[in-house]
């Protein structure tokens, strides 16, 4: 025998490694073998007389190879009959039936060996094998080797090169299985394939030469460190247990007659920034995609154009009726800074909405256009599966049409909750119809603690009216509550008026209108107390959820979260279903941000179809509540960070701070406030980073890039200021919460 390798299959993959599951929990993978490729190979056991319509892209190591040619399958046009092609290999077989060998035991304990001492000459005992009933000896020096191609290449390029050989054979090959020639489970697989009569081509790790680097880049590729390792039509089945599952279940089948049976390469639901973000880039990559996006009209009616949550209703909206607000404030400000004027300023809200509904108008115009331009067909209609990789699209009228797709990416978003109290749906609105309201909205309810809530009720009251916000129990659940309470501290400093421990329990209208009148009856959530109060708007902002229930999913077998309506997904964003991927705020676990959504889809494409394994990265992501004074943050609160890390082994630095153009303006010096969280047993690295005051967005993502770049304490402090700026208090940070040292500022 021959020792190839002095690493142990447990070290490569094995039960025992830690990425030996490729989904979730071990054992949901199905059953595999992880031994080593490279690992002490003995005779081989008797050839079976059972016969199969599998080629031996690997096991054909007897046969007569010819010489390397470092050629793509794709150039080949496909292995030509009685031959199969392994990364550039062909080995001849005179026929496409070749016989496989029965399983033998797993391979005896290898000699003990030392780095250095492994010789790679001459073979004592060649295998024999068969090819059409002839035995064949393996002469040394002719064995099917994947060695990294060419001379003098550096490793990463030889690595990549072998990336793409593999991504060749799976994406050329109709079945793709990677095996091993002794795994029981890989035995069962090709017994599948066998009698359903499918053609299939096999590569048996432990029969080539460098079937450990193979593995490795496969590994890469599928987070699956074990064989078999199965890929029907491109899409990666798993292992043993998943593919017999889905052979239960008919979805093996319905893989098994894609070829260029469906219709696009790609289908996403939902026209949002991550649905669109992952269609567009995939149709750069050359594939015929459609995006389906539908928006279900409000309670009251509304709806909108392409583009998501973000553009029409969301972040978009939201930042300019902010803006408005800044404006009122700093014309308050200007008379200290000379301007004098004596006319009355008041806002007009048909003028802002009439503005900013045109600008929203010309970035869904500019979706379409460029949708058009990279050849996504664009369908505005309601998708909802009806089997497997094929889905009905319902449009405005009732009109059904029928579409088929080899991949789909479901990007359906979130909508605004309602309370589920006699009312709410009648006469309340939501963020889904504010930023398009046609009338002021008058004196104003928010309900909710969420930064929708806050957002939304801020810049309301900061055009000038009537705001309160009725909070059940925390503000800004998740976020710094110390600097979620500065936010609220500050909105009540200029008017608005929390309502803190209650809930609504019944909206009534009392008057019809533009805005009408409404009675909101609501109840402590610490006692029998009620209380009641006229408004003339509801606005709801207690939460959003996922849009995943009527799509469908069931049909196929999509896991959803019975609770929440998220969709549990892995590391690449693949669901169970093998076809089926998802991004946004419907993942589960994942953050709720447009940055977020577009970032994933992109790299989801890219995976998808150009071979690349950058993973979208959820760690350390900048965020900012717009309030009337902003909330900018990265990485930890102070809560999870002392839930993670340990209060003894964190430093926390903090101070108010007070922005020049609030000094002649006579604003307050002690209300912005800025804190950064250390690991004191990491170099003090920076694990959370917070700030409230002006343009905290602007100077969050700044710090957020230098975050991952593993931003410390002492490069804060090395980092000279800009001056005068907001930003630069972080680097003069000098006062510790542990010291206990006053932190307000006397000047400039």
């Amino acid at each position: 025998m021959r020792v190839r390798d002095d690493r142990s299959a447990q070290g490569r993959g094995g039960s025992g490694s830690p990425r030996a599951q490729v989904h979730g929990t071990a054992g949901s993978q199905g059953r595999t073998c992880a031994a080593a490729a490279g690992g002490v190979t003995g005779e081989p056991t008797p050839i079976a007389s059972r016969e199969t319509h599998c080629h031996l892209v690997a096991g054909l190591r007897n046969a007569r190879w010819d010489p390397p040619q470092w050629t793509s399958p794709k150039q080949q046009n496909g292995p030509t009959r009685g031959s199969a092609t392994l990364l550039g290999y062909t080995a001849k077989a005179g026929s496409d039936t070749a016989a496989l060998a029965q399983p033998p035991p797993p391979p005896p304990p290898r000699a003990p060996t030392s780095p250095g001492s492994v010789k790679v000459g001459a073979v004592p005992n060649r295998r024999l094998g068969s090819v059409r009933g002839v035995p064949v000896s393996s002469p040394p020096g002719r064995r099917a080797r994947l060695s990294y191609p060419g001379t003098g290449r550096s490793s990463s390029e030889a690595r990549e090169e072998l990336r793409r050989r593999l991504m060749g054979l799976i994406e050329g090959n109709r079945v793709m299985i990677f095996s091993k020639s002794y795994c029981p489970h890989s035995a069962r697989i090709k017994d599948l394939f066998s009698s359903l009569g499918v053609e299939c081509n096999i590569l048996e790790l432990d029969q080539v030469d460098d079937g450990a680097n193979v593995q490795e880049v496969l590994s890469e590729i599928t987070n699956q460190r074990t064989v078999p390792n199965i890929f029907v039509n491109k899409v990666h089945m798993g292992g043993c247990d998943r593919t017999f599952q889905a052979h239960q279940s008919g979805l093996l089948q319905k893989l098994l007659q894609e070829d260029s049976a469906y219709e696009y390469d790609l289908i996403v639901i939902g026209g949002g920034s991550g649905g669109l973000a992952c269609a567009q880039e995939a149709a750069i990559l050359g594939k015929k995609v459609m995006v389906l996006d539908f928006v279900v009209p409000t309670p009251q009616g509304t709806s909108w154009g392409l583009g998501g949550t973000c553009v029409n209703v969301g972040c978009v909206p939201k930042k300019l009726m902010h803006q408005a607000a800044l404006l009122g404030q700093a014309l308050k400000d200007s008379r200290k800074f000379g301007w004098e004027y004596s006319h009355q300023v008041k806002h007009n809200w048909e003028t802002m909405i009439e503005a900013i509904q045109n600008h929203i108008g010309s970035l869904n115009w500019g979706y379409r256009l460029s949708l058009r331009e990279k050849a996504v067909t664009y369908v505005n209609s309601y998708g909802e599966f009806v089997e497997h990789h094929k889905i009905k699209a319902t449009n405005r009228k009732g009109q059904e049409t029928y579409y088929t797709a080899g991949k789909f990416v479901l990007a359906t978003g979130q909508r605004p909750r309602y309370l589920g109290i006699p009312g709410d749906k009648e006469y309340c609105i939501t963020s889904d119809d504010l930023f398009s309201l046609p009338y002021c909205p008058g004196k104003t309810l928010v309900v909710g603690a969420s930064y929708v809530a806050l957002e939304c009720g801020g810049f309301l009251a900061g055009i000038g009216l009537d705001v309160t916000i009725m909070v059940r129990s925390v503000l800004l659940r998740g976020f710094d509550q110390e600097m979620a309470e500065k936010v609220a501290s500050y909105m009540e400093q200029h008017g608005v008026k929390f309502l803190r421990k209650f809930v609504p329990v019944m909206v009534q209208q009392l008057e019809k209108g533009s805005p009408g009148k409404l009675k909101v009856v609501a109840k402590s959530t610490e006692g029998p107390e009620t209380i009641e109060e006229i408004y003339n708007t509801v606005l709801l902002a207690i939460g959003r959820a996922s849009c995943t229930r009527r799509i469908g999913l069931e049909k196929i077998g999509v896991k959803v979260n019975e609770k929440s309506g998220k969709i549990p997904v892995n590391d690449a964003e693949q669901t169970n279903v093998p076809y089926v991927y998802a991004v946004g705020d419907i993942l589960e676990g994942k953050l709720e941000l447009t940055p977020i959504a577009i970032q994933a889809g992109k790299l989801l494409a890219r995976r998808l179809f150009a071979g690349s394994l950058e993973k979208c990265d959820y760690v350390n992501v900048p965020t900012t509540v717009f309030a009337p004074l902003e909330y900018g943050c990265c990485g930890l609160s102070e809560e999870k960070a002392i839930e993670v890390h340990k209060k003894e082994n964190l430093e926390v630095y903090h101070t108010f701070f007070w922005p020049l153009e609030w000094t002649v303006a006579g604003r307050d010096n002690n209300t912005c406030y800025a804190k950064i969280i250390c690991n004191k047993f990491d170099n003090d690295r920076v694990i959370g980073f917070h700030v409230l005051g002006p343009n905290a967005g602007e100077i969050t993502q700044g710090f957020a890039a230098a975050m991952k770049c593993g931003l410390t304490k002492q490069q804060l402090d090395d980092t000279i200021g800009i001056h005068p700026t907001c930003g630069e208090v972080f680097t003069t940070l000098e006062i510790t919460k542990s010291s206990g040292l006053d932190i307000t500022q006397k000047g400039c």
